[in-house]
C-alpha cells in the first residue's frame, strides 16, 4: 500500500527531502546483506510505498509539498532532481508569495481556507495515483505559522476528505529556548487540534536530534541539514519495509494501519516517540560490532529510564516490582510507564532475537495484556549500512515534561494576554485558547495516570 507525505511549511518540506533521499539511498545501497530475492521484494515494497513510477524512469516521490513562501520549495524541488535517482512531480506544490510570519492563527483562519481548494485537490491527485491508498504521512514544525497552523488545517481537511484512511503527522517539538517569541502559543494550539482529527502523532524533539548531532554523530558545527537527516534516518528505519508476524512472506502491507494498530489502543493516548541504536558517523561503522542481546538490553534500558539517546542516561532505574502497588503513586521516579510498544529489527540474524524482556508486565500500563501491550517486526535486510540495528517506536510517558513545559510556559504568557492581540485579529479568540489548553491538560492528566 501507499503512503502520501504532505510537505508543510519550511521544515515540514526540508525533513521530506532528506526522508525520501535516505529511503532511496537505502534501496539502491548495495549493503542489503541479504539474499538478492529478499532484496527484490524490499525494493519493490519500498517503491509501492514511498514513489510511483513514471515513463522517465525515475522515481517520483508520492508527496504533496505546500509552503506560503516559494523559497524553500524550489530549493527542493531542483535538489531532489539533481540527485538523478528520484524527483518530485512538477505539479504537486502549492505556494504562496508572502509566509505566516511565525502565526499559528494566521496559518489556520486565513490561508487555510483561502487555499483549501487548490491544496486539497493536489492531495486528491496524488490519492488517485496510489492503487491502494494506506493513509497520509504530514510532516510539520509546531513553533511556526505554516507548519503548525496551516498544517492543523489541512490535517482537519484530509479527516474529512478521507474519513476512512490513516493519517500520522510527525511532529518537530520546538528547542526548548527557541528563537520564536510565541512559540508555546502555537505548540498548544497544533496539539490540541491535531489531537481531535489525527490517528497519531509521531514526535522528534529539537533539543534531543541536536544532541545526538553532538555527541553520537561528532558533528562540531550542527547545521539544520544535519538534523534533518539523523530525523530522515529514523523515520527510514521505521517506514521502510519490515515482516509484521511471524513466518510472513510478503512485506507488511499498510504500514501505517499497522502502526496505529500496534500502538495506538486508545484515542486518549496517541503520542508516539521513536528511539534508534546504533547511531553514529558513516566511516566509523566498519570498525564497530554490535550483539543483539546488547543492543536489545541497551533498547530496554533507554525505554524505562525516558533516554532519547543511547549515551549518558540513567542506568539505575529499575521497573517497580510486581504486585498491586506497581501501577500506584509508589512507582520508582524517572521510571517511564507505556501503554504500547513496538521494536524493529533489521539485519542479519534477527529472527533469532529474544525480545522477553520487553514482555515484562511491569513495563506497562496495568489495563492492557503485555501480550497485546508489545510487538515485533524484523526484516533479514540490513538498513542504511548498519549490519545490525534497532529502532523502538514507544507510546509512553516520554513527552509529559516537554508537555507539561509548554503548556506551562503558555499558559503565564496567557494569563497576562501577552500577544493575545496578535491572534484574535486574525479570528482565533481566548475561548479558542482555553479550549487548547482545557484538551492538553486532560492529555497530560491521562499519561501521569498510566
Amino acid at each position: 500500500m501507499s503512503i502520501v507525505t504532505v510537505q508543510l511549511g519550511q521544515c515540514g518540506n526540508q525533513i521530506g527531502h532528506e526522508v525520501f533521499s535516505a529511503v532511496c539511498r537505502d534501496v539502491h545501497g548495495t549493503h542489503g546483506l541479504c539474499s538478492k530475492k529478499e532484496n527484490e521484494s524490499y525494493h519493490d515494497a519500498c517503491k509501492e510505498r514511498f514513489f510511483c513510477q513514471e515513463e522517465s524512469e525515475v522515481p517520483v516521490a508520492r508527496a504533496v509539498l505546500v509552503d506560503m513562501e516559494p523559497k524553500v520549495i524550489s530549493q527542493t524541488l531542483s535538489v531532489a532532481a539533481r540527485s538523478g535517482s528520484w524527483k518530485y512531480d512538477d505539479r504537486s506544490h502549492f505556494c504562496q508569495k508572502q509566509g505566516s510570519g511565525n502565526n499559528w492563527a494566521n496559518g489556520y483562519s486565513v490561508h487555510g481556507p483561502r487555499h483549501k481548494e487548490a491544496i486539497m485537490n493536489l492531495v486528491q491527485k496524488e490519492a488517485e495515483k496510489c492503487d491502494r491508498l494506506g493513509g497520509f504521512f504530514t510532516i510539520m514544525s509546531m513553533a511556526g505559522g505554516t507548519g503548525s497552523g496551516l498544517g492543523a488545517f489541512v490535517t482537519q481537511c484530509l479527516r474529512d476528505a478521507f474519513p476512512t484512511s490513516f493519517i500520522l503527522n510527525h511532529i518537530i517539538w520546538p528547542y526548548g529556548t527557541g528563537e520564536v517569541i510565541v512559540q508555546n502559543y502555537n505548540s498548544v494550539l497544533t496539539l490540541s487540534h491535531l489531537y481531535q482529527s489525527s490517528d497519531a502523532l509521531l514526535v522528534h524533539e529539537n533539543d534531543v536530534i541536536h544532541k545526538i548531532c553532538a555527541q553520537l554523530m561528532n558533528i562540531k558545527q550542527i547545521s539544520f541539514r544535519d538534523v534533518n537527516q539523523v530525523i530522515a534516518h529514523q523515520l527510514g528505519s521505521v517506514f521502510q519495509p519490515t515482516y509484521t508476524a511471524e513466518g510472513d512472506s510478503d512485506y507488511s502491507r499498510n504500514p501505517l494501519g499497522d502502526l496505529m494498530e500496534t500502538l495506538v489502543p486508545h484515542p486518549e493516548f496517541k503520542m508516539l516517540g521513536l528511539r534508534n541504536i546504533p547511531q553514529m558517523p558513516e566511516n566509523f561503522l566498519p570498525y564497530s560490532t554490535f550483539s543483539w542481546p546488547g543492543l536489545i538490553k541497551h533498547l530496554r534500558q533507554m525505554l524505562i529510564a525516558n533516554a532519547k539517546m543511547e549515551e549518558g542516561f540513567d542506568g539505575q532505574v529499575r521497573p517497580p516490582p510486581p504486585g498491586p502497588s506497581s501501577h500506584s503513586p509508589h512507582k520508582p521516579l524517572h521510571f517511564n510507564t507505556s501503554v504500547a510498544n513496538l521494536v524493529i529489527l533489521r539485519g542479519k540474524d534477527t529472527h533469532s532475537v529474544d525480545l522477553g524482556s520487553f514482555r515484562d508486565p511491569s513495563l506497562y500500563t496495568s489495563w492492557l495484556n503485555p501480550h497485546d501491550a508489545f510487538n515485533a517486526w524484523r526484516t533479514p535486510r540490513a538498513f542504511n549500512k548498519y549490519e545490525k540495528s534497532a529502532a523502538l517506536v514507544s507510546n509512553s510517558q516520554f513527552l509529559l515534561k516537554p508537555l507539561d513545559s509548554v503548556v506551562g510556559k503558555a499558559w503565564n504568557m496567557f494569563a497576562s494576554k501577552a500577544y493575545v492581540h496578535q491572534y484574535t485579529k486574525f479570528g482565533i479568540e481566548e475561548e479558542d485558547f482555553l479550549d487548547s489548553f482545557t484538551a492538553l491538560e486532560q492529555v497530560i492528566s491521562s499519561y501521569t495516570l498510566l
